[in-house]
């Protein structure tokens, strides 16, 4: 039966009409979410996407720091886990298990005080585990896919499976997660370690990451992937777009593949200086610079 109010299937947790994506998300900008909706729990999720028209579009958003909200909004239904996906426990053989809404540098440092290494790179990921394992998200020599034994999805017709490392067919910044489906828990598997040299590479990795990136910044994660043999922020470097703007967007004078809202940027202006970059790259070197960054939505 669906919600007399909204005309969507009854959920026990939260359903808001016109929710804000720019709230949350790094950039703080773009349109809203049709609906945007917090299950409380896996089974909440389950039962409300089982019972979704199929017509209807899902899209599962962390903390949105990968993301570019287009200034139209999104049509369909957004999925934010709250924080009741974000639980991690430790288990046997040095084995963390977490919640799709749990942030990387909480599994590490949970991690670290269970005396699990392994996992210190998650520390240098600025976002959720879901996401993590849904685009294979790597810092700092590693990548989801070393540490990842199995997740648990609700597809996007409400049955969940659990997927063995295998199926997600990893390669780079890709999985073969399906459209719609959202990433609900994950079981990572780490070594022994001494939590206080574990403490210390994840300090180091804080401190490199203070240095290079425009963390304080209104950004988002690494703009381009890097090209086979390539670093992107080399190639946007050398094609001369450091400092480059495109109305409130600028390329990063500290980081090149990091694009900053440095004041009243649309989405517009995030994506258009994104392609301008990519046509300055590929005239420069012939090499086409793929987004690594999510642009989803509409246009205004």
């Amino acid at each position: 039966m669906a919600d007399a109010l909204t005309g969507l299937p009854p959920l026990e947790g939260s359903v808001k009409r016109g929710g804000s994506l720019a709230d949350f998300t790094w950039f703080r900008c773009g349109g809203p979410a049709e609906w945007l909706v917090k299950p409380s729990d896996i089974e909440d999720l389950s039962q409300f996407l089982s019972q979704l028209d199929p017509a209807i579009p899902v899209l599962p958003v962390g903390v949105g720091s990968n993301l570019v909200v287009r200034d139209g909004g999104v049509r369909g239904v957004v999925v934010r886990l709250p924080k009741s996906f974000a639980d991690i426990k430790i288990e046997d053989d040095h084995r963390v298990r977490a919640g799709g809404a749990a942030m990387g540098i909480t599994v590490a440092s949970k991690a670290r005080d269970a005396g699990i290494a392994g996992l210190e790179f998650l520390r240098g990921i600025p976002g959720t585990t879901g996401g993590a394992v849904r685009m294979n998200a790597g810092a700092y020599g590693r990548e989801a896919k070393d540490i990842l034994i199995e997740a648990t999805l609700v597809l996007r017709d409400g049955t969940v499976e659990t997927w063995p490392l295998e199926k997600f067919d990893y390669n780079y910044r890709h999985s073969a997660v399906p459209e719609g489906a959202v990433v609900v828990d994950a079981l990572f598997q780490g070594e022994p370690g001494d939590p206080e040299k574990i403490g210390a590479e994840m300090d180091r990795i804080a401190a490199e990451r203070e240095a290079s990136q425009p963390l304080r910044s209104r950004t988002g994660g690494s703009t381009f992937k890097n090209p086979p043999g390539h670093k992107a922020w080399e190639l946007i470097d050398a094609a001369g777009c450091r400092g480059l703007t495109i109305g409130g967007a600028q390329v990063s004078e500290k980081h090149t593949n990091f694009l900053l809202n440095i004041g009243g940027a649309t989405a517009a202006d995030i994506e258009a200086l994104g392609e301008e970059v990519r046509r300055r790259v590929f005239e420069h070197s012939g090499i086409e610079l793929e987004w690594e960054i999510r642009r989803v939505g509409d246009a205004r």
